[in-house]
């Protein structure tokens, strides 16, 4: 039987360490790393503010959502917006992005409709986008499967000569996993086109990073033969430049690399779970002034590059996609009964079609007039 008593209120780091990359500071300084250098035009900096933007309102939504009754459930991202957002703009065309079901923000970057995401959440779908239109895959709920996955297909990538990556995301608490160790296994010793991207935001569910580690997260990648590096998950710029120069890597055949991107989740691990639980108020009021929007704004505010206009005009934009998440939720359409037979296999098997038709046969017998 589980232990129904709650775990004990814990205490975690606030503070990541020498090793941290980092190019843009809590207080929204710019700092040069010599490794990491990245040259943004002032349009490329309001791209990435706005696309921080955008994501926590798609985050904000889908969780208003759920306390309305119009989702089942929702797995939140707040606070982890740069990780997402810097990861999802260095995916360049060719490249496969392989997600957990928190990754919103990096499904926001590769074109994928918010409100197509609502139908896994809403019960209406099983993940209701095409893989490959957006090079952005189905969610997954098993925990580190995405992982193999994507180390498969990577190896695909490179067998038939492609020259894209593939990057899986996965949790502190998911690198704990088989699936995840095995995958830096194949990675490593097949020298795959691969970026493993580790979202270390502090707690898997309620267990904190202590429970999964002795070590900091991306020196595993040591013993498995390929590089890891540990980047401040709250920073976008610096997020961006490190997952670029490990997807470049990858796409010239160097191999795989580890990113742990340090980061915090904000709010519940998803909107069935209390938090308050089992960790400290303060850790969060310590973690809410390193909020990625922020540092972000008073960057671009201090150094004149934008001004109220341009932060009134993202919050309307963000105002306008929140109506399109909450229209467009409203009007997803129940699934009939027969279409979960649909894209269980590329070309149908005999045994699908005969449970098809024995499905069929039941709900006949509710037709109107029908004496079964």
């Amino acid at each position: 039987m589980p232990d129904p008593t709650p775990p004990a209120v814990t205490a975690t780091p606030t503070v990541a360490g020498p090793e941290l990359v980092q190019l843009l500071t809590p207080e929204g300084e710019r700092l040069e790393h010599p490794d990491y250098a990245i040259d943004l035009t002032d349009d490329e900096l309001f791209a990435l503010y706005r696309d921080l933007v955008m994501v926590r309102r798609i985050d904000t939504e889908g969780f208003a959502l759920t306390r309305q009754g119009e989702l089942s459930l929702w797995a939140s991202l707040q606070g982890q917006e740069a990780a997402q957002v810097g990861a999802g703009r260095a995916l360049k065309p060719g490249d496969y992005a392989f997600p957990t079901y928190r990754e919103h923000g990096v499904a926001y970057c590769k074109g994928v409709d918010p409100v197509t995401l609502l139908g896994l959440w809403r019960g209406v779908s099983q993940g209701g986008w095409d893989p490959h239109a957006g090079e952005f895959h189905l969610y997954t709920i098993v925990i580190g499967s995405q992982t193999l996955h994507a180390t498969g297909f990577a190896m695909g990538i490179q067998r038939d000569g492609g020259d894209g990556a593939c990057m899986a995301f996965f949790g502190d608490g998911a690198s704990s996993q088989g699936d995840v160790n095995e995958a830096f296994v194949w990675a490593s010793v097949f020298n795959a086109p691969m970026v493993f991207f580790c979202q270390n935001n502090q707690w898997a569910i309620s267990e904190p990073l202590e429970r999964q580690t002795r070590i900091p997260l991306y020196q595993r990648a040591q013993g498995f033969g390929f590089p890891g590096v540990r980047v401040d998950g709250n920073d976008v710029l610096a997020v961006l430049a490190v997952t670029r120069a490990a997807l470049e890597r990858a796409r010239e055949g160097s191999g795989p690399t580890l990113i742990e991107a340090f980061t915090y989740r904000m709010g519940p691990h998803t909107t069935s779970d209390d938090p308050t639980r089992y960790r400290l108020s303060a850790d969060v009021e310590a973690w809410k002034l390193k909020d990625p929007i922020e540092r972000m704004k008073v960057y671009l505010a201090r150094s004149g590059k934008a001004d109220h206009d341009f932060f009134d005009q993202v919050e309307k934009e963000a105002d306008d996609l929140a109506a399109h998440i909450r229209a467009g939720c409203l009007a997803l359409e129940d699934p009939t009964p027969l279409s979960i037979f649909d894209n269980v296999y590329a070309e149908g098997s005999s045994l699908l079609d005969e449970e098809r038709e024995l499905m069929s046969s039941y709900l006949a017998g509710f037709a109107e007039g029908s004496h079964r």
